[in-house]
């Protein structure tokens, strides 16, 4: 008979542990269920991690036969880009609030088969948009280790779920970061995988030209890589593929890697200042690599900063303007201006006037932009910096200000994109968009696998992560290294005060 699991305890495993308890009888799918929505009705209130509960659904997969390695591991959704039959996905808009989504999306297929137990959908800003979780529809997400702060965005709600200890591992989306912005302000492992790694099927052919790609944040390294080992691979109609892996990425974890060659760098991408924190914890994490055995260099990819925000902010615009055109099909009818975010609503204007021209010039600058940073790949490895230019800021403090906001409503009142360009606001939205993240957005747009590691707390005992990019499709390399530093070490243990208490 199963001994059953406490609070404590459930908190001790990772995903792949808890299912490892699972497979052995000590304890059942439906208890390790009960213990994730005992945690979620403590703690979500104090998080506001959770926007939507798959109860029903989620019983029904615990009792059913035991399948993939993560049976039994209860796991949450990100509310925008995987869709669950039978549930709706806001995006984090008022405008999507209640549309119910009728199938299911080939990564949710996947995540389904890996055999966790699905519950619920985390919170995300409008769009996945900000790089913190602060919607007007749900509220903002806050952060475990000082609910004053942020948690990051867009996955905010999955890395504050994790934190807190709901779940050991949640679906989260990158961006400009999204997997990894979170990571580094809630104190977990995220990965960002190569362009075209994960499926993005059957509705779409890529996210963002091929930027934005799913995972999930994990509190221990070996998760991810499991998760990934499931749910990677082409699914019908791919645009392209990339290189398969050699062997599991799980297998990897295990491994210890050759000796590196590492450029480290404390220089953003654009011209913004650095918190101290964020220094310390890129040059403690340089001094560990190097004691480690591996060669690291100061070195950095000259970038033109201003003109990538630019061209950034124009592809990620058009994106919105196509993912509005596609909201309305479905809604059937276009959204209306109080139904979107100031900043939303001034972007899909903005998009109107961008001409095809502006978008086919962004899209070759950033190629060009791409080949250079594969030519810095011939002379190093991997590339270290701070995963963001802040330790976790408080709620309210990125994105637009009150006063930004009322600009932004008045000027969108009169429905015009040639406005707000005369005005200004695409030059001060490109300028002030990487502030926070002047080092992620780059290695979507070149697609190489990037991830955050847990490797550093302040005085304030606020987590910061440090950056790790890898040349394209060889996220065994940065498995390997992961695992290395984790055994160097060790952060599972390492709880939130929020996880803690409950």
């Amino acid at each position: 008979m199963p001994m059953g699991m406490t609070r404590k305890e459930y908190v001790s495993y990772d995903a792949l542990g808890l299912a490892a308890k699972v497979r052995s009888g000590d304890v059942t799918a439906t208890e390790l269920l009960e213990l994730a929505l005992q945690r979620l009705e403590a703690l979500n209130p104090q998080i506001n991690a959770v926007v939507h509960v798959m109860e029903e659904d989620a019983r029904s997969a615990a009792t059913a036969p035991a399948n993939g390695p993560f049976y039994g591991v209860p796991f949450l959704a990100k509310d925008l880009s995987s869709m669950y039959a039978g549930h709706p996905t806001s995006a984090g808009s008022r405008f999507m609030q209640n549309h119910i989504v009728t199938w299911d999306s080939e990564l949710a297929k996947r995540v389904k088969r890996s055999g966790v137990t699905v519950f619920g959908k985390t919170n995300t800003p409008e769009w996945g948009l900000q790089p913190v979780t602060e919607p007007e529809l749900w509220g903002p997400t806050l952060n475990p280790w000082d609910v004053a702060r942020s948690s990051g965005g867009s996955s905010g709600g999955a890395g504050a779920a994790i934190a807190a200890g709901i779940v050991p591992m949640a679906g989260g989306g990158d961006g400009g970061g999204s997997i990894r912005i979170p990571a580094s302000c809630c104190g977990l492992f995220g990965l960002k995988p190569s362009r075209g790694r994960t499926p993005t099927g059957p509705n779409r052919g890529q996210f963002w030209r091929g930027a934005s790609i799913e995972h999930v944040l994990t509190r221990s390294v070996r998760d991810s890589a499991a998760m990934l080992d499931a749910t990677h691979g082409p699914d019908p109609g791919v645009p392209f593929e990339i290189p398969p892996p050699s062997g599991p990425w799980l297998k990897e974890v295990g491994c210890e890697p050759p000796t590196l060659r590492i450029a480290y760098t404390t220089t953003p991408s654009v011209a913004v200042d650095v918190h101290q924190d964020c220094i310390d914890a890129l040059e403690d994490a340089a001094q560990l690599l190097e004691s480690l055995g591996h060669t690291v260099v100061s070195d950095h990819v000259p970038i033109d900063g201003a003109q990538f925000a630019r061209d950034f902010l124009t592809i990620v615009a058009g994106e919105l303007g196509a993912d509005l055109d596609e909201a309305a099909c479905v809604m059937g009818r276009r959204p209306r201006r109080r139904e979107l975010e100031p900043a939303t609503w001034a972007l899909g204007l903005i998009s109107d006037v961008l001409s095809a021209h502006d978008y086919a010039s962004a899209l070759r600058r950033m190629e060009v932009m791409a080949r250079d940073v594969g030519g810095f790949f011939e002379r190093y490895d991997v590339i270290l910096t701070p995963t963001v230019s802040l330790p976790p800021p408080p709620i309210g403090t990125v994105g637009p200000s009150t006063s930004e906001k009322a600009q932004l409503r008045l000027l969108g009142m009169f429905g015009s994109g040639h406005l707000m360009k005369a005005a200004g606001l695409i030059d001060q939205a490109a300028k002030s968009a990487l502030d926070f993240i002047p080092w992620t957005p780059v290695f979507n747009i070149t697609g190489h696998p990037a991830m955050s590691v847990p490797l550093y707390w302040n005085t304030d005992n606020l987590p910061i992560g440090v950056h790790l990019v890898g040349r394209f499709a060889r996220e065994d390399t940065l498995f390997r290294l992961a695992g290395q530093l984790e055994r160097a070490r060790p952060w599972f243990n390492r709880l939130s005060p929020m996880a803690l208490r409950f």
